[in-house]
Parts: C-alpha cells; structure tokens; sequence
C-alpha cells in the first residue's frame, strides 16, 4: 500500500479531494491535511486518514512526515503558505517528490517539485474547443487512452532496462521526460527511476503496460494474471505423481498467496479423485472436466474465466509437444513440477545465454525469488557474446540493489547445465521463447542451453513469457 499526503486548504483542494474519494483504487492510503476540517460523503476510512492543522508549522508537519510517503501534493491558495510548506517537507524529506497546484507562476529548480500551473491547465482545456487549431497531447489520437504518461517508479520492474530489451508489441516508447528534459528513445538507452515515459498503443495494452511499469516485488502472478491454475491430465499423469503434484501445488499457491484452481480432465480414478476433492477451500478450486474436449479450447478458457497468471504442470505433460505448444501461446508462466521436493528448493539457478531474454523477464525472476525465499544464481558460460553478457550481469546488479537482494555471479567454463546436474536441488528459470515448443529431437546437437532445457527436466523449472 502506497502512502500519499494530501495538503489543502482551498476550493481547488477540496475539489481534488471530492474527486480522490470518487476515485476506486485499493493500493493507495491518503493522509490529508486541512487548516479548518471539512466534511466529506461516502469517505472510505481504511483509505482515507484526516488532520487539521496548519502545514507551515514544521513541528506538526514533521511528525506526520515521521511516515513513508511516496508523494504529496498540495492545494493551496496563498503562495507564501506553499513555499513555507515546501520548505517543511524538503527539510525533513529531501528527495520527497511533491507536486503543487501553482496559481502564481511560481518558480523551483528543485527536481523532485513539479509545479502544475492551473493557467496552463485552463487555457489548454480551453484551446480544445478552437476549430482548426492543433489539440495538446492529452487530446491527440480517438481520446479513448491510446496515448499515456507513465511515471517510473524507483522499484519498478522496468527500472536500469535498456528500451531495446523491452517487447514492445503493439505499443511503443515514444519519448522520455527526464529532469524536465525530453529525450529521445533509443535502443540503448536505459529507463531510470522517475522518468516520465510517453506511451503510444492499444488502449487495453497499455493499461497492462501501465500496471507491469508500476508493479513492484510481492505482485507476482499479476500482471500475467491473479491466480495459480494446476492442470492434471489422468491420462498422462500416473496417480503416485498427481498426489506429489498436487501437494506441491498447494505449497506453491500458499507462498505466492493467490488462489488456485485444480482443473482435472480425463478423471479415471475415484480414489484420487477423493484426495483432490479435499483440498477445496474459500481458495482451492476443484474443476474437474468429465467430458473430453480440446486442450487448448479448454485450457485458453479456462486462463480467462479464472485469470490465471501462473500454470503448474508436471514433467510428463511439459514433455509432450501439443501441450508444451499450447502453454507457450497462452503466454501465462508455467511452473513445471519433477519428482523432487519443490519445499526444500534454496537456489533459483539462471544460464545467461547469447541473447538478452534474461533481461526481458529479469523483474519476475526477482520477484519470484523474494516471495519463495529462494538465493539467486547466475551461470556466465565463458565462451563468446561477453558483451551481451556482461549488460545482462549488469542489469541484474541494479536490480538486487534497488530490491535489497543479493546475487551471486557463477563463471563457468563448460557448459553449466553439467554443473546444475551435480546440485541437490533448485529450481531453474529461463525465458519462455519459441524456440523450446519445438520437438526435442532437433536440438540433441545444440549448444543452446535454452533448447537443452529438458536436460534439467529431474528438476523443477519455471519458464516465464517474454512479452506481456
């Protein structure tokens, strides 16, 4: 939950208010503050929190700043007041990015002060209704959200990315703001902590853009989707390995805390199919299929009706082409299971390889990590593409400072999945590209250590999209 103080003592901040309370969002807690205390309607208390009290006094300011916030805006009607304010805030709050309704054009080269100049704001608002006079950005395109600001946060998973590393399918970095300065994207240019990025694309592609740029550690399955999905084909898999399966499911959907949903089809077995039904809670789900139909029609409608965001399925179904096909073109991560115990997993072990994938799906491995406490291992095969190589390390560098996890870098000069297959246990990560749905029989003479995935297959792998 984010923090964010509202400062007001004036009709436009009531305003802003009146609106904030209209507006439903469950990640954010507003602490406002009033001179003189105002009632508002339908003020929901878990989400709003009231004081009253004169802001440009530092001793009262300063105990509500005791607090972690991550942004104040203010909206007040005498300029001495703001300035006072700011000055409070800054003294105890440095780098506290505040945002200011300006009404008197106001000046500040701080950059963590955005001054919003109401004027401006009117007289755009007003352009828009000139006949044969260009609109502003805001109104560019159909108005139906195809173009959008987006303010990195400092955790962000897109945080220290290189542009060119970001799968940019049908949307488009358009420009970056950085200290109120434009820049052009490139393909080497690296995202940092509160750019403003201007984006261009599909309105309902953006808003998944929108919510992977503002995620942070803890959200995973989101913003694949919100829950865990565990399908068991009885056909396929032998009934010992659906009650492992099964359990370690449940140890999975615990840890990431989102619900599960069991989906079982070609049920042969009423004895299992007891044991499963055992598990259903406010946060299993048991469906099971008794009609035989398509795996893929089942399975993509099932991923939309119950939004799933992570599927787990065992080494056996993985194995089989059509499945493993089907799994890739849902692009949902897949969690596959092998005979092991997936409780006792310390290490998440990640092969750097000739390309920047790594990169792509670097915030999810993190995030992965931090909620199943796993320790993170990067395998550096020494051989060639260093240079690509050596960005990669980099990034994953920034990345465990800006998460406070730590990394450890494993230079190897055969190929690791040799020294993987000495390990006890662990679970390794890779992209999930298309390039692993095709028939295991073509990559036997591949140096790929992505095609050679299945060489690892007596351990738990998780395999995660490259594209949102």
């Amino acid at each position: 939950m984010k923090k964010i103080l509202i400062i007001s003592d004036g009709t436009a901040g009531e305003h802003f208010i009146q609106r904030v309370i209209e507006t439903y969002t469950s990640e954010n807690i507003y602490y406002v503050v009033q001179i003189k205390a105002k009632e508002y309607a339908d003020v929901n208390p878990a989400r709003f929190k009231f004081y009253e009290f004169d802001p440009t006094s530092f001793y009262k300011l300063s105990n509500l700043l005791k607090m972690e916030f991550v942004q104040v805006i203010i909206a007040m009607d005498n300029q001495l007041d703001v300035e006072n304010t700011i000055k409070n805030i800054k003294l105890v709050k440095k780098h506290l990015r505040v945002i200011v309704l300006n009404k008197w054009d106001m000046e500040n080269e701080d950059p963590d002060v955005v001054l919003v100049n109401s004027n401006e704001l009117l007289a755009s608002r007003l352009l828009d209704y000139l006949p044969n006079v260009p609109v502003i950005a805001q109104n560019v395109g159909i108005g139906e959200g195809e173009i959008m600001e987006v303010l990195v946060p400092f955790g962000s998973s897109f945080v220290y990315r290189h542009i060119g590393v970001i799968e940019q399918k049908n949307w488009r970095i358009v420009a970056i703001y950085r200290n109120r300065k434009l820049l052009m994207p490139s393909r080497r240019r690296m995202i940092q902590p509160n750019d403003l990025l201007v984006l261009v694309g599909e309105p309902a592609v953006l808003k998944s853009v929108y919510r992977a740029i503002k995620r942070e550690l803890g959200q995973f399955p989101e913003p694949f989707g919100s829950n865990i999905y565990l399908y068991v084909d009885m056909n396929i898999v032998n009934l010992r390995t659906i009650q492992e399966l099964i359990r370690r499911a449940v140890f999975a959907h615990k840890k990431f805390k989102h619900d599960l949903v069991i989906k079982v089809v070609n049920p042969s077995n009423i004895t299992t199919l007891q044991y499963i039904k055992e598990f259903r809670d406010n946060n299993v789900i048991v469906d099971i299929e008794y009609k035989s139909t398509d795996l893929r029609t089942t399975f993509y409608n099932d991923i939309k009706a119950y939004h799933i965001g992570l599927v787990i399925v065992s080494a056996e179904m993985f194995a089989n082409h059509y499945t493993r096909k089907t799994l890739y073109e849902s692009h949902v991560p897949v969690l596959k299971l092998s005979d092991r115990s997936f409780s006792s997993v310390k290490d998440a072990s990640i092969i750097l390889s000739d390309n920047r994938d790594l990169e792509k799906i670097s915030a999810t491995i993190f995030d992965i990590s931090e909620q199943m406490g796993f320790n993170l291992e990067i395998y550096n095969y020494m051989n060639e593409h260093q240079d690509e190589k050596e960005q990669v390390i980099e990034h994953y560098y920034n990345l465990a400072t800006i998460f406070s996890k730590s990394i450890k870098v494993i230079k190897e000069n055969q190929n690791p999945i040799r020294t993987l297959r000495q390990k006890d246990n662990f679970v390794h990560i890779l992209p999930f590209t298309y390039k692993l749905t095709k028939r295991r029989i073509y990559s036997i003479l591949s140096t790929d250590s992505e095609k050679l995935y299945y060489k690892l297959d007596d351990y738990h792998q998780i395999f995660i999209p490259v594209q949102l």
